[in-house]
């Protein structure tokens, strides 16, 4: 009998995030889940027995707390994100997500598991494929994103955690593999239809639009769908909703 798949995730009580743990639950996966209030967590996961809650501050803990809560586990999947506030965009921690990826990929490396565990982040369309691989971003596109970086500070953070996963973990880690999924703008709404594309669907100055309940389906399968982990590992997806293109696609099961 094969032994039941453990994920950890954090970002769990954020608006996706919620979505990828209750959808995790779904598929009788077992979640740690670390959060800085268990009280925020989805109401209808308490008590489930497959739910571990780590009430804990991910950036506080010391590295041998976070490496025995990723003991174990197959996957990890980052929901992290900056509130959309005045504090929440400029206030600390400015590097959330980046630090926290760099954390969680060296946790792992850490632990030097038998097998590669899957790093799952959410992104952004903001975020740009090195080497001009986004070549639907035009060079008015790129300059405004260049002062996004500066002026914002969740815009940069997400490019430099894409920019960790890239060239420090890389495609040929012994111990972690990665994917960073890239949502445009995030909307209610149940899972429907969606589609993937390695590369900018949109222009920002035109955005597409992604249901957060599909990023959570794709993070869900990239975690426990080996095609699909196969597909997109060491890539950087652009999800958007099938009838924001207009597109016909197969609806998630």
């Amino acid at each position: 009998m094969p032994t039941q798949q453990t994920v950890l995730l954090v970002g769990g009580t954020g608006r996706t995030g919620g979505r990828v743990l209750q959808q995790l639950l779904g598929r009788g996966i077992g979640v740690r889940a670390i959060v800085r209030s268990g009280g925020k967590l989805p109401p209808d996961v308490a008590g489930n027995p497959n739910l571990t809650v780590i009430e804990a501050s991910l950036l506080s803990l010391r590295d041998e707390e976070l490496q025995q809560h990723l003991r174990g586990c197959d996957a990890v999947i980052s929901c992290l994100g900056h509130v959309l506030s005045l504090k929440g965009i400029f206030g600390p921690p400015r590097d959330l997500v980046t630090r926290a990826t760099m954390r969680l990929c060296r946790g792992i490396e850490a632990l030097e598991p038998a097998a590669p565990v899957k790093f799952i982040l959410m992104s952004s369309v903001s975020v740009n494929r090195p080497g001009g691989l986004d070549t639907r971003r035009g060079s008015l596109e790129r300059a405004f994103l260049w002062m996004l970086c500066g002026v914002l500070p969740p815009a940069k953070d997400n490019q430099r955690a894409a920019d960790f996963l890239l060239e420090e973990i890389g495609p040929n880690n012994a111990f972690v593999q990665w994917a960073a999924v890239r949502p445009d703008s995030l909307l209610e709404g149940d899972v429907s239809e969606y589609a993937l594309h390695e590369g900018l669907v949109n222009s920002l100055f035109a955005p597409g639009s992604t249901n957060m309940a599909n990023v959570a389906h794709f993070m869900c399968e990239l975690a426990t769908n080996p095609k699909t982990w196969a597909d997109w590992k060491s890539k950087l997806p652009v999800i958007v909703n099938a009838a924001a293109l207009n597109v016909t696609t197969a609806k998630p099961a």
